[in-house]
């Protein structure tokens, strides 16, 4: 038998099939609500630090070094550090005990870490609140995206995953409104915590919502083989069915770890490498916006805060619509042409910019140049690196394999935020923007190895090995 014609016999095919529907953007929306608190509470911290930075009422004495850094490289990085920790913890524990018995614990974690850093007394219990907040945020991606995934239909899937991501673009423009509307009517001490304290709000308004929602269809066929939770799962999508249970015939290979990785490792190299390097480019740009338009734009300083944190958040406004362009694109084009597509015009961006930089009269070419650059990352590789692994990967090593991608790419969030302050001491500006365009270049390159899911099962575009004689949906 042909894998096309294992497929279409799945009892999986009808979620394949069925129209996009209210329930896939309801589901869409509440997994959306927790990617907009982590791009919230991650890039937040950006206008955070200048507050902490600009006002000589600052509460926290951030200049003091250890290990060689300042406690602001470590306030910067420390929910970047622990969300990898979460990425791999809830990655794998979304494999084996299932996405609904965690979903909604990571939004928790999300608005403890985010209480706790709004009432932190001191620099060293932000950074531990920044971290369990980290946690949370590492958690809600390999969750979120998989059971996107697995609930889409073949049709709009990536759409529903690319949705669910775009909502990163909104948490990093609310953060920028909340810190001009905190800076503009409360005093320095109270503006910073208000900035952190909002995030609490969204991932908590979802817990319910998560906590009640059905075990995926493609998790309970394919790893718990629970059909009490298949039928949840179809009557939570409106699919009218009446399966008892099913044929005998129905083989499954839930991998060990270590045949996982024998068997996918080169899509799990290139997952991890691009979404590595995109996010190098992409949070130590991000994170410290501030200080690259410090540098490009003459006299951004405390005496115009509110027009310094517009202009800060200005690239960010601009990559906006790159989201929902991804949207709109990513089930027409595909996955590898729009990674492919962003990683070069981010190549040729970068490049231009690391030109115009050295000289100052260019200064507002060059900040447009340093703006588009976000929309390309998120029409491209931003987005599309995390959708790729949610789908490319089979059901029993799903969360596992976009967790550890996702870890991957945080590592690299982490370097650079922890280090880009002193390349740009040490190197100037210029050489940074350099580098990001090699490694783009590399970036382009390293896609071209992955397939492309657009318009086939997750079943067939992760070679899944699973046979059934044909199930009666009454549809």
């Amino acid at each position: 038998m042909q894998m096309s014609e294992k497929i279409n016999n799945l009892p999986l095919s009808e979620f394949d099939k069925i129209k996009l529907s209210f329930t896939h953007i309801k589901l869409t929306l509440v997994a959306g609500a927790g990617f907009l608190t982590d791009a919230y509470d991650l890039f937040s911290i950006s206008i955070v630090l200048y507050i902490l930075t600009v006002f000589p009422e600052k509460l926290f004495p951030i200049s003091i070094k250890v290990l060689g850094l300042p406690l602001s490289a470590y306030l910067a990085t420390s929910a970047i550090l622990f969300a990898i920790i979460g990425q791999l913890v809830f990655g794998s524990i979304s494999d084996i005990l299932g996405r609904k018995r965690i979903y909604g614990i990571e939004a928790a974690i999300l608005s403890i870490g985010a209480i706790l850093s709004a009432i932190s007394p001191n620099i060293y219990w932000l950074i531990f609140s920044r971290a369990l907040l980290g946690l949370g945020i590492g958690g809600d991606y390999p969750v979120s995206s998989v059971i996107a995934s697995e609930y889409g239909n073949t049709r709009d899937r990536g759409k529903m995953i690319a949705t669910v991501f775009s909502n990163q673009g909104l948490g990093i423009i609310l953060a920028v409104f909340i810190g001009i509307l905190s800076v503009q009517f409360l005093p320095p001490y109270l503006a910073w915590r208000t900035v952190l304290g909002v995030a609490a709000i969204p991932a908590f308004l979802v817990i319910y919502f998560r906590r009640t929602m059905p075990e995926t269809p493609r998790y309970s066929f394919h790893v718990k083989k629970d059909i009490n939770e298949l039928n949840k799962a179809a009557e939570y999508l409106n699919i009218k069915t009446d399966i008892k249970s099913v044929n005998s015939n129905i083989q499954n290979t839930k991998q060990s770890f270590s045949n996982f990785i024998k068997k996918y490792w080169k899509y799990l190299l290139i997952t991890t490498s691009t979404w590595f390097i995109l996010d190098i480019a992409f949070y130590g740009t991000g994170i410290y916006s501030s200080f690259i338009s410090s540098s490009i734009i003459p006299h951004l300083t405390q005496e115009n805060i509110k027009t310094a944190i517009f202009i800060i958040g200005l690239p960010y406004l601009v990559g906006l619509p790159g989201y929902f362009s991804a949207v709109a694109l990513i089930d027409k084009v595909g996955r590898k042409s729009l990674q492919i597509i962003g990683f070069l015009a981010m190549t040729i961006i970068y490049f231009l910019t690391s030109f115009m930089i050295k000289e100052a009269s260019y200064f507002v070419i060059t900040f447009l140049l340093f703006a588009l650059s976000f929309y390309a990352i998120n029409l491209g590789p931003n987005t599309t690196t995390f959708v790729i692994p949610a789908e490319i990967f089979p059901t029993s090593k799903r969360s596992t394999g976009h967790g550890i991608s996702a870890a991957s790419g945080k590592l690299g969030a982490a370097i650079s935020t922890l280090y880009l302050p002193l390349w740009k001491a040490q190197f100037g500006l210029s050489a940074i923007f350099l580098g990001l365009g090699v490694i783009s270049m590399v970036g382009a390159v390293l896609t071209t190895y992955l397939p492309e899911p657009k318009g086939i099962s997750l079943e067939e575009v992760s070679q899944e090995e699973v046979i059934s004689a044909p199930v009666k949906f009454n549809s």
